[in-house]
């Protein structure tokens, strides 16, 4: 079972950056691609971007792309999430999740794992 515990949110002035980092336990061998979700209050969850584990290629929402950066560092068994130009629209809990399939969507029902969410606040 693969846990995941988010860290690095905070609050920010807008046009500011900030980076959220992901650490995965307990069987990051099975993960095949790693997420960031986010969802502000009384909206629904939805996808920010995502990384392959092995190969690197990453998915953006168009809201974000430009903007914001997803990486990994496998060794560490980390994902990262680096913001830069944040606007007030970007405030949510920003969620860490991962999906031990090969093939997957920017769909909440494909990752199975999820973090406890870490608060991103941007200021205006």
């Amino acid at each position: 079972q693969v846990q995941l515990v988010e860290s690095g949110g905070g609050l920010v002035q807008a046009g500011g950056s900030l980076r959220v980092s992901c650490s995965a336990s307990g069987g990051f061998s099975s993960v095949y691609a790693m997420g960031w979700f986010r969802q502000a209050p009384g909206k629904e969850r939805e996808f920010v971007a995502a990384i392959s584990k092995t190969s690197g290629n990453t998915l953006y929402a168009d809201s974000v792309r430009g903007r914001f950066t997803i990486s990994r560092d496998i060794a560490k068994n980390t994902a990262f999430l680096q913001m830069f130009s944040l606007k007030p629209e970007d405030t949510a809990v920003y969620y860490c999740a991962a999906t031990p399939r090969a093939f997957y969507r920017t769909e909440l029902r494909d990752f199975v794992f999820w973090g406890q969410g870490t608060q991103v606040t941007v200021s205006s």
